[in-house]
């Protein structure tokens, strides 16, 4: 109990009720002061029956009309919009609740993150467009599932690809379509370490001009490398993947060219021959991603990737003469010394600029050797992307 000073009779202090609609509260506070509905349409200026429909709660109290109650009431116009607000999400939960569509989060998670527009123009999964009834049923084949549920990219499903790293959405639908168009293919001869091996110096004798490396396809397939360039997706920023089909017996390179480089593109395809020599990707699939402009990995990054990309970077150039043709030409590095060292060590000079660049760090030389590769690279290999699709026959 609680009493004012100087008052003799104390009453039990009452406490508010709780409200769940704004009439309720209305209805409480019409009784604090005695009023009836019709006074306070009176004193709001509306008919009798809209105050009703107020209070019964089959009309919306919006802004307008809590500040003019909150006036009237001398309380807090927030609150009436809070009641309304709170009693609107409860309904429409109720609503949604009825309807029962347990689709809703998988849907949001699968256009959230999956780039499918692009995936149906790509031809990767078939549906007209997103809004089409096959789309769902569409994906899970395309990711080799029972159901859309079972979708890897959904947080609650089971299946997961084994892939090294954190891969995004986008990413591991690029490497499903990788793995579809492996599935595919058909070699004439099975996988041999020995012959990749020999390879390596057929590889470096294409490594002279952006035409010659249209014999790249040719040889890998030759060793029982299963070899495509697919075009990046989304905001996946692919450079290349390196894993194994058949048990761990049939290898698979791939690469995307998403620079358009010469120095890039040898990097990358060195960097995954190199994980495949060394057997990489079998337990884990070496998913190459946002690898930038053909940079060695520091001491923090994976063993795997590490070694991956000593070999690459020296079988571009020789890291030990790099060094030397570095210290003997800073601070001032000219377009003719990178011709020469180039020419010196049978390579194209874009390549030895690529290094030059990133074991520097002036990304800002030479870019004029930089060639595009990309017309060459697609002209023998089994190509998806830029306009094209392969053709899948057991997908």
């Amino acid at each position: 109990m609680t009493c004012r000073p100087g008052v003799r009779r104390c009453r039990p202090m009452e406490r508010t009720p709780e409200h769940q609609l704004p009439g309720q509260l209305i209805e409480h506070l019409l009784g604090e002061r005695g009023w009836t509905q019709e006074v306070l349409a009176i004193v709001l200026g509306y008919t009798r029956q809209a105050v009703n429909m107020i209070v019964s709660g089959s009309r919306r109290v919006d802004a307008e009309m809590a500040l003019k109650l909150g006036t009237v009431f001398g309380i807090d116009a927030a609150r009436f919009l809070d009641l309304q607000q709170k009693w609107d999400l409860k309904v429409a939960k109720a609503k949604l609740a009825e309807e029962s569509d347990p689709g809703l989060i998988r849907r949001a998670d699968l256009f959230g993150k999956l780039p499918v527009a692009e995936m149906i123009r790509r031809g990767w999964v078939a549906a007209k467009d997103v809004r089409d009834p096959a789309i769902e049923p569409a994906l899970a084949r395309f990711f080799g599932v029972e159901s859309p549920d079972e979708i890897e990219v959904l947080p609650f499903a089971a299946k997961r690809t084994d892939v090294f790293g954190d891969p995004t959405a986008a990413q591991l639908a690029w490497f499903h379509r990788v793995r579809q168009i492996a599935q595919d293919m058909v070699l004439t001869a099975p996988y041999s370490e020995a012959a990749l091996r020999a390879a390596l110096p057929k590889l470096k004798r294409l490594m002279t001009a952006p035409e010659d490396a249209a014999d790249v396809a040719p040889v890998l397939l030759g060793c029982g490398v299963r070899y495509a360039i697919v075009e990046t997706i989304g905001n996946a920023k692919i450079d290349g993947v390196a894993f194994w089909l058949r048990d761990g017996v049939a290898p698979v390179i791939a690469v995307s060219t998403r620079f358009d480089r010469i120095d890039n593109f040898w990097f990358v395809l060195r960097h995954e021959i190199e994980h495949v020599l060394r057997g990489h990707g079998k337990g884990k699939v070496m998913l190459d991603a946002d690898m930038g402009e053909g940079e060695l990995a520091d001491s923090s990054v994976a063993a795997e990737e590490q070694a991956a990309n000593e070999a690459a970077a020296d079988f571009c150039v020789s890291q030990d003469m790099l060094q030397q043709f570095i210290a003997a030409k800073t601070p001032i590095f000219t377009e003719r010394d990178v011709r020469g060292f180039a020419h010196m060590l049978r390579v194209h000079p874009g390549i030895v600029a690529g290094q030059v660049r990133h074991a520097t760090g002036r990304m800002e030389l030479f870019h004029k050797l930089l060639a595009k590769i990309r017309f060459a690279v697609t002209a023998k290999a089994t190509v998806d992307g830029w306009g094209d699709v392969v053709p899948l026959t057991q997908h």
